[in-house]
C-alpha cells in the first residue's frame, strides 16, 4: 500500500482506533498519536511512506496551532490578568529554566541542549488543561481561572522565546554579540510597527467585510495564518512566530472567538500529522539513551513545577488547597514544548536527541498529570497533611476574591439570534431591569444592537467552542431564536458540552417544529405566533367587552 490516499486512510483508522483506546484511558489523544507514529513508522511496521506529504499538514498544522493561540492573546484581556497569574507564571518559568539547566548540564548535555530543554520544560499544555477543566466543570473554579491565567503568561513566553530563537537562527555566526542584540531588536521593532498599523487601520475594516459570511471568514483566516507563516520565515524569523503574529492581529476584533471556534476542528485535525510525524521520526535506538534523564527531569516537572505555584501562591495570600490545585495544573510539559524544540532542530542549534527527550518526557509527565488533574481532589486530601507550610494564617488574597464574586454581576440570561424577535424580547427584557447577553453572528445586527445598548456579541451559535467562552456557568436562563431546528439542536448539544444545568427556551416558528422541540428533554417552547394571537385576542375581547358596556350615544 503505497498510494498516498490509500496510506492516509490506513493512517486515519488506526490513529482513531489507538485514540479510542487512549480515551478509554482517560488519556490525552496526542499521547495516541505519537504512539501511532512510532507504530507505522521506522521503528515500528514502515506502512507509510508519504513522508513529504505529511510533513507538509504538520507544518500547516503548526500554523493553525499558532494562529489560535495568537487570536486568544487579546491585550485588553491580558491587562486583566491579575497578579498572581503573573507573579505565578513568571515564577514558575524562572524557576524551571535555571534549576533545568543545570539539572541538565549535571546529566551531560551541552549547553545550547541544556537550554532548549529547560525551556521546553517551562511550557504546560492549555489544551489539555482546559480540556481537563472543562470536563471536570472546574474551569470557572478559583483555581481554574488562576491556571488559565498563567497558562496564559506561558503561551507569551513561548513566543517570545520562538521569535528570539528564530531571529537569532536568520543572523549568521559571523555577527558579533551587540550588532546580533542590535539587529534583533531593529527587526522586532519593524515587525511590531508593522503589525501596528495593519491592527488599526487595515485588518478591523477587511473582517468586518469578510464577516458577512462564515465560510469566507474562515478561509480568510487560514489564508492570512499562512501567508504571514511564510512572510515571517522569509523575514529571517520562523514559520511559528510569523503564525502566531497573524492571529494575535485579529485577536482585538470583534470576530476572534468567532474564528477561533471555527478553527479548533481544523487545527485539532492537522496536530494529528504533527504528531505522526514526530513518532514516524522516533527511533527506539536513540531513546533508550535518554530513559534515565527523561525519568529525572519528569520527576523534576511533576513535583518541581507545583511546589513552585503552591509556594507563590502561598505567600500571595490564597489557600493551600487552591495552589495544590492550579499546580497539578503544570505538572507536564506541552505541545509547544515539543514545536520549539522541533525549531530548534530547523534552525540547527541542536540535534535529533533533544527532541527525543523532550518527546519522552512529555509523553510521561503529559500522561502522570492527566490523572493527577483528573482525581486532584482525592490527591489533595491525601497530601493535605504535609501542605502546612505552603498556606498563610490569614489567605486574604483568597477571601477578598470571594467577597468579589459575591459582588459580581453575572447575565440573566442569554439570548441567541437578534432577529426580529430575538432582539426585540432582549429588550424588553432590559427594560425590566434583566441583564441581557445577545449573541448573532451577523456583524452588521450586532453592530446595530450594540449601538442601541444591548450587550450584542459576535459569535456561532452552533460551536461549541464558542459557548465556552461566553459566560453560561451561572446564566439562569438561555433563549434561542434561532430560526431552524437543526440550529437549536446544534446549540443544545454544545450546551450539554459545556455541561450547562440552567433553563432553556426555543422560539418554534410552527406546529411542526413545536412538536420536534416539544420531545427533547428540559426544554421549554415559546410559541410567539399563538402568544401574539392569544395576547391579540384578549385585547380586542376587552375592547369589545368595553364598547358593549359604555352608554350608546343618543341619535339626532
Amino acid at each position: 500500500m503505497h498510494e498516498p490516499f490509500a496510506e492516509f486512510a490506513l493512517l486515519l483508522i488506526i490513529t482513531a482506533a489507538v485514540s479510542a483506546l487512549a480515551v478509554r484511558l482517560r488519556q490525552p489523544v496526542l499521547i495516541a498519536y505519537i504512539a501511532v507514529g512510532i507504530l507505522v513508522g521506522p521503528a515500528g511496521f514502515s506502512l507509510v511512506t508519504a513522508h513529504d506529504q505529511i510533513d507538509l499538514l504538520a507544518q500547516i498544522g503548526i500554523t493553525v496551532l499558532l494562529f489560535v493561540v495568537g487570536l486568544k492573546l487579546d491585550l485588553r484581556h491580558i491587562r486583566h490578568i491579575g497578579a498572581v497569574a503573573l507573579a505565578t507564571g513568571l515564577g514558575q518559568l524562572t524557576f524551571t529554566i535555571l534549576f533545568g539547566f543545570f539539572i541538565i548540564l549535571a546529566l551531560g548535555k551541552g549547553w545550547m541542549e541544556a537550554l532548549y530543554v529547560a525551556v521546553a520544560l517551562t511550557f504546560s499544555s492549555t489544551i489539555i488543561v482546559v480540556k481537563l477543566l472543562s470536563d471536570k466543570r472546574e474551569l470557572d473554579s478559583l483555581h481554574g481561572r488562576i491556571a488559565v491565567g498563567f497558562l496564559i503568561v506561558q503561551d507569551l513566553a513561548v513566543v517570545i522565546a520562538m521569535m528570539v530563537m528564530s531571529g537569532l537562527g536568520g543572523m549568521g555566526e559571523e555577527a558579533g554579540g551587540g550588532t546580533l542584540i542590535l539587529t534583533l531588536l531593529a527587526r522586532l521593532g519593524g515587525a511590531a510597527l508593522l503589525l501596528l498599523v495593519l491592527m488599526r487601520y487595515v485588518l478591523p475594516r477587511i473582517v468586518h467585510t469578510l464577516a458577512r459570511s462564515q465560510e469566507l471568514l474562515l478561509i480568510f483566516a487560514i489564508a492570512w495564518g499562512t501567508a504571514l507563516a511564510a512572510l515571517g520565515e522569509y523575514a529571517g524569523f520562523s514559520k511559528e512566530a510569523g503564525a502566531f503574529l497573524a492571529g494575535f492581529s485579529l485577536a482585538s476584533t470583534a470576530y476572534r472567538e468567532a474564528i477561533s471556534a471555527r478553527l479548533v476542528s481544523i487545527r485539532d485535525f492537522l496536530l494529528l500529522f504533527f504528531f505522526l510525524d514526530l513518532g514516524s521520526k522516533l527511533h527506539f535506538s536513540t531513546l533508550g539513551d535518554e530513559i534515565g534523564t527523561s525519568i529525572v527531569l519528569s520527576l523534576f516537572v511533576l513535583i518541581g513545577n507545583p511546589l513552585i505555584v503552591m509556594a507563590i501562591m502561598g505567600y500571595m495570600g490564597y489557600r493551600k488547597r487552591t495552589g495544590f490545585l492550579a499546580g497539578l495544573t503544570v505538572a507536564q510539559i506541552s505541545e509547544f514544548s515539543i514545536i520549539f524544540v522541533a525549531m530548534g532542530i530547523s534552525l540547527g542549534h541542536v540535534g535529533n536527541s533533544a527532541l527525543g527527550l523532550t518527546t519522552l518526557v512529555g509523553l510521561i509527565t503529559i500522561a502522570l498529570s492527566s490523572y493527577m488533574i483528573l482525581y486532584s481532589q482525592r490527591l489533595y486530601a491525601w497530601v493535605a497533611p504535609w501542605l502546612g507550610p505552603f498556606e498563610r494564617l490569614h489567605p486574604f488574597r483568597e477571601l477578598a476574591v470571594e467577597h468579589a464574586q459575591r459582588d459580581n454581576k453575572r447575565p440573566d440570561i442569554i439570548v441567541f439570534g437578534l432577529g426580529r424577535y430575538g432582539s426585540r424580547l432582549a429588550h424588553t427584557l432590559r427594560q425590566q431591569g434583566i441583564n441581557v447577553v445577545g449573541v448573532d453572528f451577523d456583524p452588521e445586527v450586532v453592530r446595530a444592537q450594540q449601538h442601541h445598548g444591548l450587550d450584542a456579541r459576535f459569535g456561532d451559535g452552533e460551536a461549541p467552542d464558542y459557548i465556552e467562552s461566553l459566560p453560561i456557568a451561572h446564566t439562569p436562563w438561555i433563549v434561542s431564536t434561532l430560526p431552524d431546528y437543526a440550529s437549536n439542536f446544534a446549540l443544545l448539544h454544545a450546551l450539554k458540552e459545556q455541561h450547562y444545568d440552567g433553563h432553556i427556551a426555543i422560539v418554534a416558528r410552527d406546529e411542526n417544529e413545536a412538536a420536534r422541540l416539544g420531545k427533547l428533554d428540559q426544554i421549554e417552547v415559546i410559541h410567539p405566533f399563538n402568544q401574539a394571537a392569544d395576547f391579540a385576542a384578549l385585547d380586542l375581547a376587552a375592547r369589545i367587552a368595553s364598547a358593549e358596556l359604555s352608554p350608546e350615544k343618543e341619535s339626532p
